[in-house]
Parts: structure tokens; C-alpha cells; sequence
């Protein structure tokens, strides 16, 4: 080799071994990261409707309505009614306990 060409120095052993011990952690990190990723992706679905159909054969129906309620500020029952007939679309009618009616009624 020439010494008068101006190369950057050879890489000692120790120097070559540390670098591909950070490679190999590199790859396998993101190798079971992706993992962990695709297998999140394919089995929280699974679980999903797993647990519905378990569900569904403990109450002994399987017409569950999945419907997610907030909280309520005032307690007491209450019915809710929607129609295709009322005047706004989407309109909603909440009638009270006490026969109170509150909304699109």
C-alpha cells in the first residue's frame, strides 16, 4: 500500500468487534420491534372478537348492543328516544322518570 495517500487509518480489532456487536443490536432491536408491532396489530382484533362471542354465549344472546356511555351529571332512570320522524335529523328525546320531557320530543 501507499503511504503517501491520504487514507484514514485502519479500524484496530477491538474497535471492528464493538461496531459489529452495535450493528447486530441494531438489527435485532428493530427486528423484535417489528415483531412486537405486527403481532399487536394481528391479535388485538382476534381478542376482540373473541371476547364478544364469550359474551354473547354467557348472556345467552348474542344481539349485545356494544354502545359506549359517558357519564351523567343528574341520577335517576331515564329513556331515550330517537325517530325518523321527528323535525331535526338525528333529533334525540329524553324523557325523565318523573315524565319530563327534554329535547326533540
Amino acid at each position: 500500500m501507499r503511504r503517501d495517500m491520504n487514507l484514514p487509518p485502519e479500524p484496530s480489532r477491538h474497535e471492528a468487534f464493538f461496531s459489529a456487536c452495535r450493528s447486530v443490536l441494531v438489527r435485532s432491536a428493530l427486528l423484535f420491534s417489528t415483531a412486537g408491532v405486527a403481532l399487536t396489530l394481528f391479535l388485538a382484533p382476534m381478542m376482540v372478537r373473541e371476547e364478544r362471542g364469550v359474551m354473547g354465549s354467557v348472556g345467552g344472546s348474542s344481539d349485545l348492543d356494544y354502545t359506549a356511555t359517558g357519564s351523567i351529571n343528574t341520577p335517576g332512570t331515564y329513556t331515550v328516544r330517537r325517530s325518523v320522524l321527528s323535525q331535526k335529523p338525528g333529533g334525540v328525546c329524553v324523557i325523565r322518570d318523573d315524565g319530563r320531557q327534554v329535547g326533540d320530543c
